[in-house]
C-alpha cells in the first residue's frame, strides 16, 4: 500500500494505490493522519483509483480521514473509487457520512 499526498491551495489530496486490507489499513491511517497534521488542509480528498482491492478496513481508513478533518473543522471527500471499493463504502453507508463523495 503506498500512500502519498500533495497539498495545493489548500485541499490536500491523498492518494492510496494497492490493496487496502486490514495489513495495510493501520499504516494508511497513520500516513494520512500525518499529512493532514503535516499541511492543515482546509480539505482532504482521498484519491482511490489507484486501489486494486479493498475490504472493510478501507471504510476505517475513510471515516478515520473524514474524523480528523472534522476535528480541524474541514471536510474530506472521495474521488476515483474503483466498482468494488465503491460498493464497500455504499453497502456501509459511507456516502452519507462523507459528503463530496464521488464513485465511478
Amino acid at each position: 500500500m503506498d500512500v502519498t499526498g500533495i497539498c495545493k491551495d489548500g485541499t490536500l489530496t491523498v492518494h492510496l494505490e494497492g490493496e487496502l486490507d486490514h495489513h495495510a489499513a493501520r499504516g494508511a491511517m497513520r500516513e494520512i493522519g500525518r499529512l493532514i497534521d503535516e499541511n492543515l488542509p482546509r480539505s482532504c480528498c482521498l484519491e482511490l483509483s489507484g486501489l486494486q482491492f479493498m475490504d472493510s478496513s478501507g471504510i476505517a481508513v475513510v471515516l478515520s480521514a473524514w474524523r480528523h478533518m472534522q476535528r480541524l473543522g474541514g471536510t474530506a471527500c472521495i474521488s476515483g473509487a474503483p466498482k468494488q471499493a465503491a460498493r464497500v463504502l455504499c453497502m456501509a453507508g459511507v456516502p452519507a457520512l462523507v459528503p463530496g463523495i464521488e464513485m465511478e
